[in-house]
């Protein structure tokens, strides 16, 4: 069965946002993210990962919302094998979205589905940055990609 381990929050500025939840709720920065899709800082509790995401396409965000969205985004969970979760997902009423398991099993990777009502979830066999499958520091996610990377601010 799967674990809550991620929530992916759609905000105008992540840096502003991290400050916010860092000072009320003591979470801990674990790195930072600039890809083709988006930019954002990892915070983290120790056990559940939090992606403070902007968006820099419609078509990134999902163009039902669209790049100004901000709100919940899509939430992940941490699951021991990720194609039979897929058969689960996709028995109880989920259809995929996008992302694929890579060849090399050691890097990091997220597979999005859909629930019925078409909020996106994804899931891992890895975790994420700064997670913890169970709760204890055995079971930590993986190191972030590219760490130490500052992520590009210009533009927010």
């Amino acid at each position: 069965m799967g674990k809550l381990r991620h929530i992916a929050i759609s905000v105008p500025d992540p840096w502003k946002a991290a400050e916010f939840y860092q000072k009320a709720f003591g979470l801990e920065k674990v790195g930072e993210t600039d890809s083709s899709l988006t930019r954002g800082v990892y915070l983290s509790d120790g056990v559940v990962n939090i992606a403070l995401l902007n968006y820099k396409s419609d078509q990134a965000a999902g163009e039902e919302r669209g790049r100004d969205y901000v709100g919940l985004h899509h939430i992940g969970f941490w699951v021991d094998d990720v194609d039979e979760s897929r058969k689960m997902i996709e028995d109880a009423g989920g259809q995929y979205y996008m992302g694929e398991v890579p060849n090399k099993s050691n890097i990091f990777y997220e597979v999005k589905f859909r629930d019925p009502n078409g909020v996106i979830f994804d899931v891992t066999a890895h975790g994420w940055g700064g997670a913890s499958k169970d709760g204890t520091e055995a079971t930590k996610g993986p190191k972030l990609r590219y760490e130490g990377l500052e992520a590009d601010r210009s533009g927010l």
